[in-house]
């Protein structure tokens, strides 16, 4: 009994996070090594066969061919809509469809939120890991009695900016292609606060000419049939963003995790150091309870048991088309229960995306924070910081926009909306009307969200390439100057033969 309820309380767990960053030995077994062992960021494979199936179908999820299949779907079906548009059964085939995109790639992208989050938690630990050896090993260089000889000090810092001035420690970063640039360039404009307040303009008229319709079934699918059909576009649109900034991250990942194991290998070399790099382990975050039951719906999802439920329910869904004779009203069933579960995920992954950013955030400011001592231990002033440039009205907005749509509360009340439109639906006997209810407004409320994950994400990841770029420089300094102490060494040593 007590082994099946560890193994329901797992969920929602955010446990520890360990990792430890390659030793650069510089000799072992009794040879020596005359280059770093290991250099760049390598991601460690999970263990179990599934979750590497499921990671796997994650990425597809947000490649290039599913994108323009989705947007080929998107395009027939505009097309045939000249023919049919005007049917009830063609506008709830859209919303059926959205829906059931809506629900699998809701599985798809909070796996893909939890695998960053982990991902990047373990970056962390294993830059802090490296940051403890170049605390140990730049305290034996006895940087201290070097500044105090004017003429030495003066010396190494011509030499370091020499080394710093070099081709070979351009602080560029790699750079992400014309096309990649083009939807990140798009990625702005359409999670943009001028884009947010369209879309709800656009809805305060349909609403605003609800009466002229008679506030018909008609006039509930137009509406929709849009924003199914944006919904769509969107949710083929942001997996396949997040992972082009995940490859894009991954590249930069590379880059500096190169730098920073030759930093400790030459940091060994003028030391003498051997000593394995430091295991490092990350406290798991607390949280709430309510946050704790967010988490947990989510790892239930990130595992995709929703989209088992969904198979489950469609199996049902076929089964009793017979007894409704394949209606409008019996399309729109799956729609309406994938359609609620999809508006509930859409509250859920936006407090996810924030409260797993903020974690990570924290980590990244612990690594700035350690950076700086390590500059401070050697007499070194930190490369000027680059910042994000937020002081405007707009990006004020949006991130008050963005905290509020983040927080638990906002979770929980839009649990509460989707109990509300069951209880309408109910008391309309599930008819088409009420049916639609449960439609329309989960479907407008989840375009919302997902135009905001888009600003979220945008947000976020303007700041971790701001942050990435901050690191590298800091890398890179620090290993000039170490370049710097070898080549004065070595100048001294040869003045003395």
């Amino acid at each position: 009994m007590n082994r099946f309820m560890d193994i329901l309380s797992k969920p929602g767990a955010k446990g520890d996070i360990q990792g430890v960053a390659p030793t650069q030995f510089t000799e072992k077994d009794g040879l020596a090594i005359d280059k770093p062992n290991a250099t760049g960021y390598a991601p460690k494979s999970k263990p179990r066969m599934l979750d590497r199936w499921l990671d796997f179908v994650v990425r597809m999820s947000g490649s290039e061919p599913v994108f323009f299949f989705i947007l080929t779907g998107l395009l027939a079906w505009a097309l045939l809509g000249i023919k049919y548009g005007t049917t009830d059964l063609w506008q709830v085939l859209i919303s059926d469809i959205q829906a059931i995109v809506s629900y699998v790639f809701d599985s798809f992208l909070v796996r893909q939120q939890l695998n960053a989050y982990e991902e990047e938690m373990t970056v962390a630990a294993e830059l802090q890991s490296r940051i403890l050896s170049h605390r140990r090993m730049l305290t034996k260089l006895e940087l201290e009695r070097d500044n105090k000889d004017p003429e030495k000090r003066a010396r190494l810092v011509t030499i370091v900016a020499q080394y710093r001035d070099a081709p070979d420690f351009s602080a560029e970063l790699p750079t992400e292609k014309r096309f990649g640039r083009t939807i990140t360039w798009f990625s702005h404009v359409l999670g943009h606060l001028g884009t947010v307040a369209l879309y709800w303009v656009g809805v305060f008229v349909w609403v605003g000419i609800g009466h002229l319709k008679g506030y018909s079934n008609e006039w509930q699918l137009y509406m929709n049939s849009a924003s199914s059909a944006l919904m769509v576009f969107v949710f083929a649109f942001l997996p396949n963003i997040r992972e082009r900034h995940s490859a894009y991250t991954l590249s930069c990942l590379n880059a500096i995790f190169k730098v920073d194991a030759t930093l400790e290998f030459r940091l060994r070399l003028l030391t003498g150091d051997n000593i394995d790099n430091d295991v490092v382990v990350i406290p798991a975050p607390k949280v709430s309870g309510v946050q704790r039951a967010i988490f947990y719906y989510a790892d239930l999802v990130g595992t995709l048991v929703g989209i088992t439920i969904l198979l489950i329910m469609m199996i049902i869904w076929v089964a009793i088309g017979p007894l409704l004779q394949f209606n409008a009203n019996w399309w729109l069933i799956i729609g309406t229960y994938a359609g609620l579960v999809g508006m509930n995920d859409g509250f859920v992954l936006r407090n996810l995306q924030a409260r797993l950013r903020d974690f990570a955030d924290l980590e990244i400011e612990k690594i700035e924070t350690e950076d700086s001592k390590l500059f401070e231990s050697v007499g070194q002033a930190m490369p000027v910081k680059e910042v994000t440039e937020k002081t405007g009205l707009t990006h004020r907005v949006s991130d008050a926009m963005n905290r509020v749509c983040a927080h638990e509360i906002t979770v929980v009340a839009g649990f509460l909306v989707i109990v509300c439109l069951i209880a309408g639906a109910s008391a309309m006997k599930w008819t088409m009307t009420g049916q639609l209810l449960c439609n329309v407004p989960p479907s407008l409320i989840e375009s919302f969200f997902m135009i905001i994950l888009i600003t979220g994400h945008n947000s976020a990841d303007d700041c971790k390439r701001v942050d990435l770029r901050n690191l590298y420089e800091r890398r890179l300094d620090l290993l000039a100057l170490v370049n710097g102490v070898q080549t004065l060494r070595e100048e001294n040593g040869a003045q003395r033969d």
